[in-house]
């Protein structure tokens, strides 16, 4: 979140909208780091499920974003 505020105060249009697509993809590492977790038992599936509905809405989020710049 830090990193969008700045590259929006402090970059062009087309510097936020790549700071955005890192974003996004950044979110995807998140959530395949987070099946890894289910996989090895590191969390339980109905914590996987809350943390991985999260992390879509957050990849929602930042699609919107994009669009709408």
């Amino acid at each position: 979140m830090s990193n969008i505020a700045e590259s929006f105060k402090r970059m062009g249009k087309v510097e936020f909208q790549q700071c955005l697509v890192v974003a996004r993809t950044s979110c995807a590492v998140a959530r395949s780091q987070l099946y890894i977790a289910l996989d090895v038992g590191y969390t339980a599936q109905k914590q996987f499920d809350q943390i991985h509905s999260h992390a879509e809405e957050v990849a929602r989020l930042i699609g919107g974003l994009r669009a709408s710049h």
